[in-house]
């Protein structure tokens, strides 16, 4: 099935700047079925307390890269593409500057796929990895 993934490109879409996308600064640069690349500033809304990327930011990056993967892959029109299970490794704390998320795919399958994101920085650190699974919905069965 062949979609198109620059209609996915979220950072265009007007609708999608007062989520956690917009607010948090996440750009998608890349979006392939085999490879995903985000985008993401850290500066104060992703920093947490004591002034280093919090956790739960990264995490949030990994699984909108999982999600955005899947969602690009799927017959949008029938489906969506929920998380339905991340886990992360924090290897390396950052305090300013760009962090960028890569996700690849570990499974495809048809009702999930599993991805894995590995969020570096401009130096190619890393600084999370990541591993989330994204369940594949019917439209007719979501919850609301």
């Amino acid at each position: 099935m062949e979609h198109n993934h620059e209609r996915l490109m979220l950072e265009d879409q007007e609708q999608y700047q007062k989520t956690m996308f917009g607010v948090l600064g996440m750009r998608i640069t890349e979006l392939t079925p085999d490879r995903v690349t985000a985008t993401m500033p850290v500066c104060d809304a992703t920093r947490q307390y004591f002034g280093v990327l919090h956790g739960g930011a990264s995490v949030a990056l990994a699984e909108t890269v999982a999600s955005v993967a899947t969602y690009a892959q799927i017959d949008r029109e029938t489906h969506v593409a929920v998380g339905l299970e991340i886990n992360a490794n924090h290897v390396r704390g950052k305090r300013d500057g760009i962090v960028t998320a890569i996700g690849t795919p570990l499974h495809k399958g048809r009702t999930t796929m599993v991805w894995d994101i590995r969020i570096v920085d401009e130096q190619e650190r890393l600084i999370c990895v990541s591993r989330c699974t994204v369940a594949i919905v019917p439209k007719d069965r979501q919850r609301t």
